[in-house]
């Protein structure tokens, strides 16, 4: 109906004044005497006088709904876009205060361990591949990162290491990536293992511990954090949680399925340390 009378309504309206000009003009004319032909005429004009002012009034009446109709929907889309102005606000709200405690709890990390030097850094993307599993940050050389820097979140739970670099970005290995070996402590006893990377467990987001003494174990629970065996690591970072032990298929050693403290897929802001102290 809308684009009817768009097109159709001012051919429509003018003709419906051409009559009710026409049949006024009529009414008007004479010298105000009623003879039989006028009487006549007036009877017939009559009826067309009140269509006419009828169809005026009822085009006035379309033009009044379309009038009406197009303020209503340009209202609409005006709030529609209020709305998503407030929604963007939320977002930004929102993530402003995610990023502000993450920040407090580095501090709180930079405080607990005053050797670390750090900084910090947004992901910016995650590699696809199957083979990997790795994800790009916002900063790199420019900033003092090198190859080789551990990255951790704001609890101080290693994530990965830096193994490329660009001048403003960084590619980072997670501790699930098949790369990944890396000298650990496990449980209470503190058991001496490696963690390392595999691929069958690497797409669930789950490592594998092998201890280094045949009479290594672990049982479901203990915790696994960094030895800072070699210096390549700082001591102590968090790493994840054994959920499962399991034998070799030698039937010998036992190795252990470790689940990462941190949701990988959660992380949009991480920490890399670029300098710590190495205790020996």
């Amino acid at each position: 109906m809308k684009n009817y009378l768009k097109k159709y309504g001012i051919k429509l309206l003018a003709v419906v004044l051409v009559v009710a000009l026409v049949t006024l003009v009529v009414a008007s004319s004479g010298d105000g005497k009623a003879g039989v032909v006028e009487d006549t005429a007036g009877a017939v004009r009559s009826p067309f006088q009140k269509v006419a002012q009828a169809l005026v009034s009822r085009v006035e009446s379309f033009y009044g709904y379309l009038f009406d109709y197009e303020m209503l929907m340009q209202e609409n889309e005006n709030l529609r876009a209020q709305i998503a102005d407030l929604e963007q606000q939320v977002r930004e709200n929102e993530q402003a205060k995610i990023e502000n405690e993450e920040l407090r709890e580095a501090l709180n990390l930079q405080q607990k361990r005053s050797d670390f030097v750090m900084e910090s850094a947004k992901i910016v993307s995650w590699n696809a591949s199957n083979w990997a599993s790795t994800f790009t940050i916002s900063k790199g050389q420019e900033s003092g990162i090198e190859i080789g820097d551990s990255v951790v979140t704001s609890y101080g739970v290693l994530v990965g290491t830096v193994s490329e670099l660009g001048s403003n970005w960084a590619t980072v290995d997670t501790v699930v990536d098949i790369g990944t070996s890396i000298g650990v402590l496990v449980g209470t006893e503190e058991t001496s293992a490696m963690l390392l990377g595999d691929y069958t467990l690497m797409n669930s987001h789950y490592m594998k511990v092998s201890f280094v003494a045949e009479s290594g174990q672990a049982i479901t629970g203990d915790t696994v954090v960094t030895s800072g065996a070699g210096g390549r690591y700082p001591q102590g970072l968090l790493i994840g949680t054994v959920t499962s032990v399991h034998t070799e298929a030698a039937g010998q050693n036992e190795y252990a399925v470790v689940e990462p403290f941190t949701d990988l897929n959660a992380l949009t802001q991480i920490f890399v340390i670029k300098d710590f102290e190495v205790i020996e």
